[in-house]
């Protein structure tokens, strides 16, 4: 008990805040509506049930509820997280358990209780507990922090996340505790004897879950033992039992039952190598096998985990079998297996046999996998003794045959790998001398003041509380356990905010102890005094009864310890009868007759500083402990004593200012500081009742020279008092100097007791605590004055603190210190006495450290000569006190020295630490010249962005910058107004808040603009053209955002007109005139035809919908998507009477409606943005009832896929939907899936798809039946999930699918190009771009392969697996030998294409040049023409120009050329052949060019599509030689590339385009020529407007699938191409639409921007200017984007650096925050900006100024503070008639600030002009602060300006008004000079400070002209005969030369020259 320090003074301090306490969750359970309540309501008469306390009730109801429900109640209560709740409120939660409800509550200091969340399970709860549980994130290394409400049942956890997410794990076993700590949870499996099993065997009792999806692992314990190597296991031993956790540290307590000690584990992450040690468990153990061991060998805590008594028990963790004889013998044949069956979690039938290995014994355990967790679970961790060889452990060894044997029977099953191990730091000795201690009742972890850490349990048997003290290992990796200290109590809790614990004793007080250390009692008002009793502090409620029920729960209590199996005292358990007694009998007299004065007998649920305290009769108090101070001077000034005394000496003085400070009835805050300064003097050893200025401090408690027990004083209402107080408060002596100085004897002597104030009389006491460290103090108290002046918030403070600063620093005669404060607080310091009462033998007696040197450290010169460009040496600084301190002189090292290591390497350059051994650990100053400019100002701008990024991981923000003082923040504002100028795009979002960039803070929160819409409500939507809202609800396409648009395209409607075309859920109308002839039947038939045709366009119009809706809407997760109906109906004027195809009149083909339904679905699915919340139960209910609508919910299911959102569906919802069966429903599902895994050879989706190809499964394998269409669905679906990745059997395999060739029995009869074709893509996309470089596939001749498939030729014979399958040829299709070149040439073509794609291969292009000869030309069907010529191109990719010329340049020479008439030439052949080709290479140019809206390429492709149209137009020769049919097709493909070049772009020249052939219906045109223009409608309003086409392979490979030029004749058409790859298009699409969005309206806008395209070989480095919202080039072409111009904050996004940033915009909508500048107005408002502020005063700024009206500001600026200051300060009213001037100057600072755009300056200039105000009107400033921070302001400037910098644009002061004040500083200084030389002249000779009123005026002249301490000055300025002289001998005073002139006069002594020199150096500056 040596360190319980002033045992002997019985101090006592006063509890606070009591409160009656009852768990709030109970309150909450009374009204609950669950089962255990409902029975209660049933037993009891409702008017007693209303008029009680739940409680009460359940007493009334004890007899017939049984004991065992209500005994289960249980809480815990935390410190409020931050993650719950939003607002910073320190709150308590509770949470608390009862039956099978848990409540979660919440309540702070200031409001009430509130429940959070409130759960109820099926079983009854055994545990609640809050839990943490890192997820892991897949990309990086860092963990994601999930906060959960862990309920634990008998047979699961019910896992609550506060997300809202909840999972349930299942218990393979019996739970007996379960404890949170860092990583999860850890559980304790319950040992019932059943399941020991056999007793060779033990399994582990320890496992962790450390996600509740995760599979429970078995924990691994490393004993600290004897070897190393061999100490780590399973924690199996039965005997130990977990009774504690923590996270921070990561430690677990555990107690041994059978030693009765408690050992302390450190809880990580399992190693690789003890995990494999542990899994392996190696034949040989390490060393000798353990069991020969000599028994006195083992560690005690290893022999002990024996079971048996027997001596010599087997020490590896397994007793040893009853029938082995001697256990020696045991060990000796067993010593490998037993070690194999200890190390590993339980396996049931074990080998035994030597000869076989290892791993076979880990291999085959028990029953596989984890399936059904209740029976595999049970298999895995009960020896249950159904194993294979029950007994197999207990005689000699069997037989190997036999093992063997019974092993096999076990399933195979796979160990499973351990996550956590516990590695023991710390064990009791056990003692045996004493009786054996029992298991502690409550551990915790507890620090001191001094912050020594302590690990405490409670003993309860023993009446002990044991603290262990530990430390951390140097590098924190490891837990040191020092000493053990007991300390006698009945109970503990820590308290964490305190740094305490309270202690109740034996006796039933309460005593405060920090760490080990007493401090005093607590004092509970009203617990020990008879007068109280229970309604005292109890609220008031309406009936008796409340009283009576409080004590039901201190019998619960006790009930719970007894059923945890812990024996309590025998006091306790009569207790515990004795409540049981009183229930029965007449209640409330006897409760009150027996406990008339409750005692306290139990703690609980400490929370920060407060808890609860549990009393005899049951009910509970809460209540709080004081903190240590509550003035955050006082805190600050313990804060730096701690730090620089030794622990014991500070340990002293907090226990002793602790006990004074909380004394009962202790003082008001506001004599906190009086209190404190007189405790720390007299620690010191002086007399405080002597000292004069100490003596008028009051407080009032009275304190003896000897601070001894204090008694609480009676208060006396506090009138006198009070006044008293602010008499002799610090304001008062500073506001009247004069009362107190000691010119005034009179009131000197009535103060003091003895007439003479003598120093005799104040001798110190040399034998008093802190005697010898009075140095060391005064100087750190000096290091916390100078960080108090750098916060405006504090330094009111500061001038406290000087006080006793200034004492200090007289008695130890520190002249310079002293003169320092004189010059910071003149008024206050020339109002003291001067002497000093200390002996010099007495100083010599303290310790004067090596850091007290004689010259102050002042932070403010500090930063002075920083600014001017001097060496100074390093700053002393306190770690962690003086954060403002280490903050700025790093941030001038950085910013104004210029030197980039300041805040990392360099940092004790220019800083140095103090340490607490009171050494200085010094660094040499640096001697180095004076910084040359040059250098810097090159540099200038990264170091301010190095400043701003270095000040915001200090978590420095601008609320900190604006309690800078003005002068010292100027500097780092003025980076700050750098760094806003240009930012980094990537800077973090607490940067960009830092330098005022709101829009980039906003952008750093990804957000989209759908979501700010739904904050903003839609902003400028343009009304479309009036129609009802039934009518614009439904065509699908209301979702596209209106005010983007609206910006794009602010001139016309088109978005509107796109609508129209597309909308397909009204009826068309039908308008046929009725001729005279025809009769009412054939005019109903002609109608019908009419329509018929219509229908036609109307089918085909959903494809370009999807486009043109793409990714616009976000669906609402608890309605389904709606989906706009596809309606065939017509309406005929003039009466509008339906017409219906239906009806019967005429023949209308079957399922004609089933694909467009199937892109009705497709259309609407696509509506769904990437980033939207999408399960996989919403996908399920989305299915329609109705089976005529599952087309579009296969449509539907596709678009899920196209979007990225099919990954989220359950794999058994895919399995169900396609053993439906549905052809519809499967296409849309594998094709979904596949895109959804593009390129990620999933095999998963490889094994779902290859059921569907015959050639991916084995040749025997059972023909499956799968519809053709299907089967081109799931090629396709190969090629996208292995796109680009060169697989090689998917390749071979794709192959030789191209030229399947027709089965006998008509299968592959039926569509067989399209099958062809698909393979030929597929192929094409596996391959993707390898061209010639395809590893591993030279063997198959792809290219050759390929070409002889195009031109035809011998078909090959067929190789492997195939061959079986393809035996007998088909009996229709008579082929023979030879490839059908028209199945496989279009596929071979494009697979081709697609291989050699970009690669500009000139030998496999060649192959692809159409024939130069006629005879050859009648070989090729023209369609191949179209598709060899698209081949050619984009393989000579880099070829491709965007003119007239090269399309022209593919068509052969044989055709160009002048015809000879003589030759046969057959014109037909000619004609289609040239319109193919030109569609083949528009088609390439398109694919080229895509989304790039290159102008020579659309105005080339305009003009052939014009030409294509004229053709047609003229019905003559030329159209009739090319057929209709042909040139439709040619014109189809070129609208088609147009509209790929202007994807997006919405261009209005192809808008009339489409429109027009929208319009027409009749003749040829078809379904596909419909679609195809559709298409192209939509492809041109790409996700209206958002989106545009990539020309990345993958896109051009989507867009070749999704464009090939063979259209579809009618809507059941899917013989050359399946119509379900035309939405493939959407693949293809990015988003790189940029909108700027107003941060401040959150409405998009317009926007300059400057776009840098890098250098490519065909254009140099180029710029354009661009209006956003605009479509960005593709992004790697890009070097950089910039928001431009005038009206908005620049903004510059690098992309040669990386394209991240940007893309992350564009894919959330493309949401770029811009921020308007103030005195601008948006380019809406003001296209031509010839309104804006600064318009006005472009010709001269001065009548800008003037012709400034403050009133119009708040059109300039949306700052409030800037709108208020101008209505308020700015404008003329009939008080301040008489100061114009002021507001004149008040309005030009507002135009300054506004147009300068630096709002936040206007707060310095008013300093600035306050400060200089006050100098001039001679009112002197009671303190000199305000002219340090000119002085800085005017050296930042000079610094700037001596660098030639002082261009407006970079300093934030413009050059008109600090001159202007500068000035009038000088001329008031200098007026006040030539009046009171002498005064300075006296000073500087050291005369003695002068009067009071001068004195104030002469420590400003003194700062400003920042003249050092002039102590010893005198003697080497005096006598100076010249001025070269004096410049001399001043130059080591580094006095500035302007400064040292207004000197000279004073010092050279001239009289005469006095007037002429001030003159001098205003001209010289």
């Amino acid at each position: 008990m040596s360190e319980v320090v002033y045992e002997e003074t019985a101090t006592m301090i006063a509890a606070g805040e009591l409160q009656s306490f009852v768990p709030f969750g109970r309150q909450h359970c009374r009204n609950h509506p669950n089962a255990f309540n409902l029975q209660l309501r049933e037993l009891q008469p409702a008017s007693e049930l209303w008029s009680s306390d739940g409680a009460a009730g359940l007493v009334g109801s004890l007899q017939e509820v049984s004991l065992q429900e209500r005994e289960r109640e249980c809480w815990r209560l935390r410190k409020g997280c931050k993650g719950v709740r939003e607002e910073e409120v320190e709150f308590e939660e509770e949470l608390y358990a009862a039956g099978t409800v848990v409540v979660w509550s919440q309540g702070s200091r200031t409001g009430a209780s509130t429940v959070y969340k409130a759960f109820t399970v099926d079983g009854p709860v055994q545990q609640a507990l809050w839990c943490n549980f890192a997820v892991p994130q897949d990309k990086k290394d860092e963990e994601e922090v999930e906060q959960t409400v862990c309920i634990i049942q008998s047979s699961c956890i019910n896992v609550h996340t506060v997300t809202g997410k909840d999972f349930i794990a299942p218990l393979p076993f019996q739970v007996s505790n379960v404890w949170a700590t860092k990583f999860g949870l850890l559980l304790e499996r319950k040992n019932t004897d059943a399941q020991l099993g056999p007793p060779g065997e033990s399994l582990p009792t320890v496992f962790s879950m450390l996600h509740p999806l995760d599979e429970i692992a078995p924990v691994v314990c490393k004993l600290a033992g004897l070897f190393e190597g061999s100490r780590v296991q399973y924690a199996s031993d039965a005997t130990m039992k977990m009774v504690f956790s923590c996270s921070q540290p990561s430690v677990v307590v555990s107690y041994d039952t059978v030693q009765g000690t408690h050992s302390v584990w450190a809880l990580r992450r399992v190693t690789q190598d003890e995990r494999s040690t542990v899994l392996r468990c190696s034949t040989d153990p390490v060393g000798t096998p353990l069991g020969l061991m000599a028994p006195g060998l083992l560690p005690s805590h290893l022999r002990n985990i024996s079971r048996l008594d027997s001596p010599g028990g087997g020490g590896t963790g397994a007793s040893c079998p009853g029938g082995a004889g001697s256990p020696l013998h045991y060990n000796a044949l067993h010593g490998h297996q037993s070690r194999v069956v200890t190390s590993s979690p339980g396996f049931h039938s074990r080998l035994h046999s030597p000869s076989i290995s290892n791993m076979a014994a880990l291999s085959r355990a028990h029953s596989p996998g984890m399936a059904a967790p209740s029976f595999s679970g049970a298999s895995r961790f009960n020896t249950s003794l159904q194993s294979p060889a029950p007994r197999l452990h207990h005689g000699l060894l069997p037989s190997p045959n036999s093992t063997i044997n019974d092993t096999v029977l076990a399933p195979e099953a796979e160990p499973i790998v351990p996550d956590l191990c516990m590695e023991q730091l710390w064990s009791e000795a056990a003692g045996g001398h004493r009786e054996m201690s029992s298991q502690a009742s409550k551990v915790f972890l507890t620090s001191d003041l001094c912050e020594n850490h302590y690990l405490c349990f409670l003993v309860e048997s023993h009446q002990q509380l044991r603290c262990v003290k530990f430390i951390e290992s140097n590098n924190t990796s490891q837990l040191i356990f020092t000493s053990v200290t007991t300390v006698s109590a009945k109970d503990a809790e820590p308290l964490e905010s305190i740094g305490a614990m309270l202690v109740l004793e034996a006796c039933g007080s309460l005593v405060l102890y920090t760490g080990v250390t007493r401090v005093s009692k607590v004092f509970v008002p009203g617990l020990l005094s008879p007068s109280f009793n229970l309604t005292s502090h109890l609220p008031l409620r309406s009936t008796p009864a409340e009283k009576v029920s409080t004590p039901a729960n201190a019998g619960s209590r006790h009930l719970q310890r007894l059923d945890e199996a812990v024996m309590p005292s025998p006091v306790t358990e009569a207790r515990g009868l004795n409540i049981k007694q009183q229930q029965e009998g007449s209640f409330l007299e006897d409760f009150t007759f027996q406990q008339a004065t409750p005692s306290i007998h139990a703690l609980r649920d400490p929370v920060c500083s407060r808890l609860t305290l549990e009393l005899s009769s049951g009910s509970m108090l809460r209540i709080s402990i004081p903190e240590i101070a509550t003035s955050e001077l006082v805190r600050k000034c313990l804060q730096a004593i701690r730090f620089i005394l030794p622990k014991e000496a500070a340990m002293k003085v907090l226990v002793k200012w602790y006990n004074i400070y909380n004394a009962p009835g202790g003082p008001s805050p506001h004599a906190e500081w009086n209190l404190f300064v007189t405790c720390f003097m007299t620690l010191m050893g002086y007399n405080t009742e002597r000292l004069p200025w100490t003596r008028n401090l009051h407080f009032e408690v009275p304190l003896s020279p000897v601070i001894a027990a204090k008694k609480a004083r009676p208060s006396d209402g506090g009138t006198e008092e009070d006044l008293d107080y602010l008499l002799g408060s610090h304001y008062h002596r500073q506001m009247n100097p004069q009362s107190l100085c000691p010119d005034n004897p009179v009131t000197t002597e009535t103060m003091s007791p003895s007439s003479d104030p003598r120093p005799a009389s104040l001798k110190m006491d040399m034998a008093a605590p802190l005697f010898p460290h009075v140095p060391a103090l005064f100087y750190v108290l000096h290091l916390v004055y100078e960080e108090l002046q750098l916060d405006e918030l504090q330094r009111a403070r500061a001038s406290s603190l000087v006080c006793l600063l200034q004492q200090l620093a007289r008695d130890l005669q520190l002249d310079q210190y002293v003169d320092l404060y004189w010059r910071d607080y003149p008024s206050l310091i020339s109002g003291f006495p001067e002497t000093s009462i200390m002996d010099p033998a007495v100083i010599g007696q303290m310790q004067r450290p090596a850091f007290l040197r004689a010259e102050p450290p002042c932070v403010l010169s500090w930063l002075s000569g920083c600014l001017r460009g001097e060496e100074s040496p390093p700053f002393p600084c306190l770690p962690d006190i003086c954060q403002r301190t280490r903050l700025l002189v790093l941030s001038y090292a950085l910013y104004i020295r210029g030197d980039e290591n300041a805040s990392s390497t360099q940092v004790s350059k220019y800083l140095t630490k103090l340490s607490a051994g009171q050494k200085y650990c010094t660094s040499e100053p640096h001697q180095r010249s004076r910084c040359s400019g040059e250098q810097e100002s090159s540099s200038r701008e990264s170091l301010a962005e190095q400043l701003v990024v270095w000040l915001t991981s200090e978590g420095f923000t601008l609320k900190d910058l604006d309690s800078v003082p003005f002068g010292v923040a100027l500097p780092i504002r003025e980076a700050i107004y750098r760094c806003r100028e240009q930012p980094c795009s990537d800077w973090s979002e607490e940067v960009c808040l830092l330098i005022g960039r709101q829009d980039l803070t906003k952008q750093a929160h990804k957000m989209t603009l759908a979501k700010t819409r739904a904050s903003v409500g839609s902003g400028l939507s343009l009304e479309p053209p009036a129609a009802s809202e039934a009518d614009e609800e439904e065509d699908g396409m209301s979702d596209i955002i209106q005010e983007v648009t609206g910006l794009i395209w602010s001139q016309d409607l088109r978005v509107q007109e796109v609508r129209r075309l597309l909308q397909s859920s009204r009826p068309v109308r039908v308008s046929v005139v009725q001729l005279p002839e025809v009769s009412d039947h054939e005019y109903i038939e002609e109608k019908e035809n009419k329509l018929l045709q219509l229908c036609q366009r109307t089918m085909s119009l959903p494809v370009g919908r999807g486009l043109f809706t793409l990714f616009s809407y976000q669906p609402v997760p608890t309605e389904p998507l709606p989906v706009p109906k596809l309606n065939l109906t017509g309406r005929a004027p003039p009466r509008n009477t339906t017409v219906d195809l239906n009806s019967g009149n005429i023949d209308v083909p079957p399922n004609m409606t089933s694909w467009p339904s199937f892109h009705n679905g497709v259309a609407a699915g696509l509506k769904i943005a990437p980033a939207s919340q999408v399960d996989s139960a919403w996908i399920a209910y989305n299915k329609p009832k109705s089976p005529e609508l599952a087309n579009e919910y296969a449509g539907f299911l596709m678009a899920l896929g196209l979007n990225g959102h099919l990954t989220k569906l359950a794999t058994l919802n895919i399995h169900d939907y396609l053993t439906k069966g549905h052809e519809m429903t499967s296409i849309g599902l594998l094709l979904g899936v596949s895109s959804a895994k593009l390129g990620t050879m999933d095999m998963s989706i490889t094994r779902l798809l290859s059921i569907h190809i015959p050639a991916l499964l084995p040749p025997t394998s059972t023909e499956l039946d799968v519809p053709h269409n299907v089967q081109v669905a799931a090629v396709i679906g190969v090629g996208l999930v292995y796109q680009g990745t060169g697989h090689r059997h998917n390749a071979e395999v794709l192959l030789s699918e191209i030229g399947r060739p027709p089965g006998p029995e008509m299968e592959y009869c039926t569509d067989r190009e399209s099958y062809s074709l698909a393979a030929g893509l597929a192929l094409g996309m596996v391959c993707l771009g390898h061209g010639s470089n395809l590893i591993g596939m030279t063997d198959l001749n792809v290219p050759e392969q390929l070409y002889q498939y195009m031109v035809g030729g011998h078909r090959r014979a067929q190789a492997g697996a195939s061959r079986e399958r393809h035996k007998s040829p088909s009996y229709q299709i008579k082929e023979g030998d030879t490839i059908n070149v028209d199945v496989t040439c279009p596929g071979a073509t494009l697979a081709l294409a697609m291989i050699y794609l970009k690669t500009n291969n000139r030998s496999i292009a060649d192959w692809l040049k159409p024939p130069d000869t006629w005879f050859l030309l009648d070989f090729i069907k023209p369609e191949f023409l179209l598709l060899r010529t698209l081949a050619r191109c984009i393989i000579m990719w880099d070829e491709i120009l965007p003119n007239t010329e090269w399309v022209k340049s593919n068509i052969p020479q044989i055709m160009r050329g002048t015809f000879d008439p003589s030759e046969d030439i057959n014109m037909e052949t000619m004609a289609q052949a040239q319109d193919y080709i030109t569609a083949g290479a528009c088609m390439a140019l398109g694919l080229r060019f895509a989304g790039s809206a290159n102008s020579d390429a659309f105005d080339c492709l305009y003009e052939l599509a014009r030409t294509f149209m004229k053709i047609m137009s003229f019905a003559g020769t030329a159209a009739a030689q090319t057929g209709y049919y042909n040139l439709q097709t040619g014109l189809s493909m070129v609208l088609l590339a147009i509209a790929m070049v202007m994807s997006g772009t919405g261009n209005l020249k192809v808008l009339q385009l489409c429109r027009f052939f929208h319009r027409r219906t009749g003749g040829e045109m078809n379904y596909g020529f419909h679609m195809a223009h559709h298409m192209a409608l939509g492809l041109l309003f790409l996700g209206g407007g958002g989106y545009t086409l990539s020309t990345s392979d993958s896109a051009i490979a989507a867009l070749l699938c999704a464009l090939y030029p063979h259209f579809p004749a009618h809507s059941t058409d899917n013989r050359y191409h399946l119509q379900a790859l035309r939405h493939l298009a959407v693949l293809a699409a990015e988003p790189r639409l940029l909108v700027p969005v107003d941060v401040d309206s959150l409405k998009p806008c317009y926007a300059l921007l400057e776009v840098t395209y890098q250098e490519t070989k065909w254009y140099k480095e180029t710029t354009v200017e661009l209006m956003a919202p605009t479509m960005l080039p593709e992004l790697h072409l890009l070097k950089r984007v910039k928001v431009k111009g005038p009206r908005y904050w620049e903004l510059c996004v690098d992309l040669s650096r990386e394209t991240q940033h940007l893309q992350s915009i564009l894919s959330r909508d493309g949401v770029l925050y811009v921020k308007l500048r103030a005195g601008q107005l948006p380019y809406k408002d003001d296209p031509q900006g010839w309104k804006s502020l600064l318009a006005s005063s472009v010709n001269q700024r001065a009548s800008g100024v003037r012709a400034f009206k403050p009133e119009a500001i708040s059109t300039f600026t949306s700052e409030p503070a800037l709108v208020s200051f101008a209505e308020f300060f700015c404008k003329t009213s009939e008080e301040l008639q008489q100061r114009d001037d002021t507001l004149v100057l008040f309005s030009a600072m507002l135009y300054e600030c506004v147009t300068q755009e630096c709002p936040e300056m206007l707060p310095t200039y008013i300093a600035i002009e306050q400060a200089v105000g006050a100098l001039r009107r001679g009112g002197a400033p009671p303190q000199t602060f305000p002219l340090w921070q000119m002085r800085l302001v005017v050296e930042l400037w000079d610094g700037r300006v001596r660098r030639g910098a002082a261009t407006h644009h970079d300093a934030l002061m413009t050059s008109e008004f600090l001159p202007v004040m500068k000035n009038m500083v000088d001329v008031a200084l200098d007026r006040w000079l030539t009046d009171n030389s002498s005064v300075l002249r006296s000073y500087m000779r050291g005369e003695g400070l002068p009067m009071a009123a001068r004195s104030v005026m002469l420590a400003s002249f003194l700062v400003y002209r920042s003249i050092p301490s002039l102590t010893n000055t005198h003697t080497t300025l005096e006598g100076c005969s010249s001025l070269g002289d004096l410049l001399c001998r001043s130059a080591r005073l580094r006095i500035p030369l302007r400064d040292l002139l207004r000197l000279v006069p004073v010092l050279l002594g001239s009289t005469s020259g006095t007037h002429g020199v001030p003159g001098l150096p205003l001209q010289a500056f």
